[in-house]
């Protein structure tokens, strides 16, 4: 049985104003997306690639240039401020900076209680006992509640804000980057208990990150962002270990190699195609920088397709790439597809293949 939409986002476009005399920046060209009930979707790309912007238009932070944002079923495109106070009862957010997001004039207690007082209206031993329950489902001690944010790490800062966002057992929390600025191994307990709060209180998350093996821990499915466009979307594990589009295997090359043999053959093979031009005008954003490219990617902007045998799990009509070559280049399977025949991708080419010379003598 189809698991109904908690989300669902479509044709969304968001532009920023730069001056009367220059054409407004568009940050969101055109995405669509949506969320089931108890489900995790991941935003992953680059910085400025609009992963926020979309996570802001959702909150009613950034307006709606056009397309369609509904939540639970209604309309909250353009949401009127009394409407939206209501919706953050069932629409709550995890911010990026634990350090920012916490007011350090007021202790943990008053911050936690103040939506149940603009919402609920509970008495103080109904807020007290809540404030508690919620500060030991994250796992922090009773006394935090009279503490200050400035006397706590990181890690307990993006905990005790998990906690303020679950104080009224919202249906969506949008988790914009809430591990990027904390330690490897307070990250993973943070995304641990993320995926706990999911499966007992069934939660739905739009989760967004710039990591794709971060996103990939939590999310069941991928959306690909890159210049405010889609370029993939599927399945986690599918996107993560059989990408299509190139800008998704540019993400995961980008990813540190601990074999420095393997990241040295990795270094060398990168920035194949020029990417020091702007996109061009009507044609794909990633052109510019695809070692894939042909004419047609730099005159037709390729729509978002279903991927046929898009490789691994997952019918091909929920995995989806915005690339001319996606079904050249899922079909291809490890063999080797033709690249843009630049002077840079020779050149790389042979760079690989001296390092590949070079370890083999080295294992020899």
């Amino acid at each position: 049985m189809t698991q109904p939409l908690v989300l669902d986002i479509r044709d969304l476009t968001v532009e920023f104003r730069q001056g009367r005399r220059t054409p407004p920046l568009r940050a969101v060209d055109g995405v669509s997306l949506s969320i089931a009930a108890g489900e995790t979707v991941g935003l992953v790309g680059e910085s400025g690639s609009g992963k926020s912007t979309i996570g802001r238009a959702v909150l009613g932070l950034n307006a709606v240039h056009s397309g369609q944002v509904h939540f639970e079923g209604a309309d909250i495109t353009r949401a009127r401020p009394r409407v939206r106070r209501g919706l953050s009862a069932r629409l709550q957010v995890v911010f990026q900076d634990p350090y920012s997001s916490l007011n350090p004039a007021r202790t943990i207690g008053q911050t936690l209680a103040e939506p149940l007082l603009v919402h609920r209206k509970h008495d103080q031993r109904h807020t007290g006992a809540r404030i508690t329950q919620m500060l030991e489902r994250v796992g922090m001690p009773p006394d935090t509640a009279a503490r200050y944010p400035g006397q706590f790490s990181g890690g307990q800062r993006q905990r005790i804000a998990i906690a303020r966002a679950l104080m009224l057992e919202p249906s969506l929390v949008i988790c914009d980057e809430p591990v990027s600025a904390l330690d490897l191994s307070i990250q993973a307990q943070v995304m641990n208990l993320l995926a706990e709060l999911q499966s007992d209180l069934s939660l739905s998350y739009l989760f967004i990150a710039h990591d794709l093996p971060v996103v990939r821990h939590l999310s069941h499915r991928i959306v690909v962002l890159y210049r405010g466009q889609v370029m993939e979307s599927g399945p986690s594990q599918t996107v993560y270990a059989d990408p299509v589009h190139p800008y998704t295997r540019a993400l995961l090359e980008a990813v540190p190699e601990p074999d420095p043999r393997v990241q040295r053959a990795r270094t060398a093979a990168r920035g194949t195609a020029d990417s020091t031009g702007a996109p061009a005008v009507g044609g794909c954003v990633f052109a510019h920088r695809c070692p894939y490219a042909i004419d047609k990617c730099h005159s037709e902007r390729p729509l978002l397709r279903p991927v046929p045998g898009g490789g691994g799990s997952g019918s091909a009509a929920a995995r989806s790439a915005a690339c001319h070559r996606a079904a050249e280049l899922a079909a291809a399977e490890g063999a080797t597809v033709p690249t843009t025949p630049t002077v840079s991708s020779v050149s790389a080419v042979s760079r690989v293949s001296r390092v590949k010379e070079a370890t083999c003598s080295e294992s020899e």
